[in-house]
């Protein structure tokens, strides 16, 4: 898949040449961090293979990060870990994250998101519904927060085999919940979210009813 007309493209005719595209993985898993990256390519950059993240395949993926890392003008990412998920809100989270992102680079002229407005950001901005399909930027930067997203949660795999990280990178699947009912919340599981509080509750009662004792 190609991205045909980049977002992109009217801001370089129009001299922005700094156009920043962010994206984000892990908003919807119940374990591990929230990854936030952000990308900004030269004038009239293009790519036959960049495009929105979930729609490639793994491998590809993993090409795509490095070629990413060596053609951008300036790239940064983020790791928002759970426990700061749990104190702002997924969605807070996720706001400041990109606008932290948006900070860190030095030049910036016009800033793309992934659907994500950003109320605090001082240069122009769009929020731009499936931007990852749409702009360049963007869908470089859903790449390398999903590449960096992978690796975290496969390590977390390794290190917590019981739990199929690896497989299902944090998200509620069966197989995750069956083995949060069995094995119970690790440190890395959002406890803001339904799944880990249904599981915590059990936990807590035991707890509080051998103290009563």
């Amino acid at each position: 898949m190609k991205i045909e007309h980049t977002y992109e493209q009217a801001y370089w005719e129009a001299g922005h040449a700094h156009v920043i595209g962010i994206d984000e993985a892990g908003r919807g898993p119940i374990a591990g961090p929230l990854v936030v990256a952000g990308v900004c390519f030269a004038p009239g950059f293009s790519h036959e293979e960049i495009y929105d993240s979930k729609k490639l395949s793994e491998k590809k993926r993993e090409r795509l990060f490095g070629e990413i890392c060596a053609l951008a003008a300036e790239y940064h990412i983020i790791i928002v870990e759970p426990a700061i998920i749990d104190q702002k809100n997924i969605y807070a989270a996720t706001q400041d994250a990109m606008q932290q992102i948006v900070d860190a680079f030095e030049h910036k002229d016009v800033v793309l998101s992934d659907a994500m407005p950003l109320p605090h950001c001082r240069q122009p901005m769009e929020a731009i519904i499936k931007g990852d399909q749409k702009s360049v930027s963007i869908a470089a930067a859903s790449i390398l927060a999903k590449v960096c997203r992978d690796h975290i949660m496969r390590a977390y795999g390794h290190r917590y085999p019981q739990y199929g990280f690896a497989r299902h990178k944090g998200y509620p699947t069966k197989e995750h919940l069956a083995a949060l009912d069995a094995y119970g919340v690790l440190d890395i599981h959002r406890r803001s979210y339904a799944p880990v509080r249904k599981a915590l509750t059990p936990q807590l009662s035991l707890v509080f009813g051998e103290e009563e004792k």
